[in-house]
């Protein structure tokens, strides 16, 4: 058994409304390896985000959430939802820091400040939502969860309201800026997967199944021939019939 505190293990079966939703299954993120979950709409992945991060989610869960060293999962996980969740009336920098002035601490600006320039968004860290576009909403919600420095990290659909180009960037920063991280990435893309992931589950019929990746470290280079060769198979796997 990994001996890191911060390994993190679910185990269980969901149900939503009487309908089997996924499991029994078994899911353990590592600290320092990223897990991606590929598959259809509705086969249960936000859920098991959800749960980890202890959020209520609709469904009943016959199961549990653990970390190695018995204590506590919540505290330590970070998570990123698809909607990006930004308060109205705050601006960039006072989104970045909302998680530090919730628990009564003092938020570290610098390092906010810096995580901002690092999304691309300093010559709009006095702006608000409203006047930011769909992906720069979607950088700043990044650079919050960046923020949070937790060990674990849920991301559920990050880079989706990106350019290919500025999604393949922010990709970057957050492999460079999670590194030593638990992470888990939900995602419909799965270029995403390949590129990100040190494994990943094609999740339907209320399992995971593992996906072949490529042996280099991620993040693996687009056009590399591995690449290439692991986006096929995982196209292939996904439009298999169940």
């Amino acid at each position: 058994m990994n001996a890191d505190p911060d390994a993190i293990t679910l185990e269980g079966s969901a149900q939503v409304a009487g309908v089997p939703l996924f499991g029994p299954l078994r899911l353990a993120l590592q600290p320092g390896r990223w897990t991606a979950i590929l598959g259809r709409s509705g086969a249960g992945k936000s859920t098991l985000l959800r749960l980890i991060a202890g959020l209520p989610t609709g469904a009943d869960f016959a199961g549990r959430v653990s970390a190695t060293d018995g204590g506590p999962v919540a505290p330590r996980v970070a998570y990123m939802a698809q909607d990006d969740a930004l308060l109205p009336w705050a601006d960039v920098l006072g989104n970045v820091i909302l998680g530090a002035r919730l628990r009564g601490q003092a938020p570290d600006r610098a390092a906010a400040r810096a995580l901002i320039a690092r999304v691309g968004l300093a010559d709009h860290i006095a702006k608000r939502p409203h006047a930011l576009s769909g992906g720069q909403r979607q950088r700043v919600a990044l650079a919050r969860v960046l923020a949070e420095n937790r060990p674990v990290v849920l991301l559920d659909e990050p880079f989706s309201a990106l350019d290919a180009a500025t999604r393949a960037e922010m990709q970057d920063l957050a492999a460079e800026v999670l590194r030593g991280r638990a992470v888990l990435l939900v995602t419909h893309d799965p270029l995403e997967a390949v590129r990100l992931a040190d494994r990943a589950f094609l999740m339907h019929d209320g399992r995971l199944d593992p996906l072949i990746l490529p042996q280099a470290a991620p993040p693996r280079a687009h056009g590399a021939p591995a690449t290439l060769t692991a986006l096929a198979e995982v196209f292939s796997r996904m439009q298999a019939p169940a």
